[in-house]
């Protein structure tokens, strides 16, 4: 199975697909992991920047393919209806993902704007080169793009205001065993 937990940042991505992984007894692909080269070595955004997670993107693919299809994967990332790198391709890169792993399945995480300012501003996400700024949460929750995968026959959305990391795995592993 091929799951993609997308959301803004802040809403809890890592932490659930963590828990979610253990759960499953999966492999989780953090966009971190891959932004990370990106960041270190690049201007954000710039060809370069482009150039470099396209590459680490390559990569997983190829590791993806050597891994039996039976390894449940989890993807963490931020996929919009504007995305600058373009999301057409980027849920098109999915598709391919989860081609003989079973359907795709995309969940949305969002939470209200209160939590999602607090776990932005958490102590830990610096050293994870993450943002950590509340105005960016402000502007997401008043009028940010679509998350992308609104479309897919295999979406589910879930507040995650009130919930563990483990109990927001919970529900998604229900969901995705059900």
């Amino acid at each position: 199975m091929l799951i993609v937990l997308n959301g803004y940042p802040g809403v809890g991505k890592l932490t659930i697909g963590r828990a979610l992984a253990d759960r499953l007894g999966g492999r989780l692909l953090d966009i971190h992991s891959v932004y990370n080269v990106a960041f270190a070595l690049t201007e954000f955004r710039s060809p370069d920047f482009y150039y470099a997670t396209n590459a680490v993107e390559d990569l997983a693919d190829e590791l993806i393919r050597r891994l039996p299809v039976t390894v449940p994967l989890v993807f963490t990332t931020v996929l919009t209806e504007n995305a600058a790198r373009g999301a057409e391709a980027d849920m098109a890169r999915f598709a391919r993902r989860a081609q003989g792993r079973g359907p795709l399945r995309m969940v949305h995480l969002h939470c209200d704007l209160e939590e999602n300012k607090r776990r932005i501003m958490s102590e830990g996400r610096d050293s994870l080169r993450k943002p950590r700024d509340p105005a960016m949460v402000e502007r997401n929750h008043n009028g940010a793009a679509l998350l992308s995968g609104c479309d897919l026959p295999h979406l589910l959305n879930l507040d995650v205001t009130d919930l563990s990391a483990e109990a927001a795995a919970a529900k998604i592993a229900s969901w995705v065993e059900g």
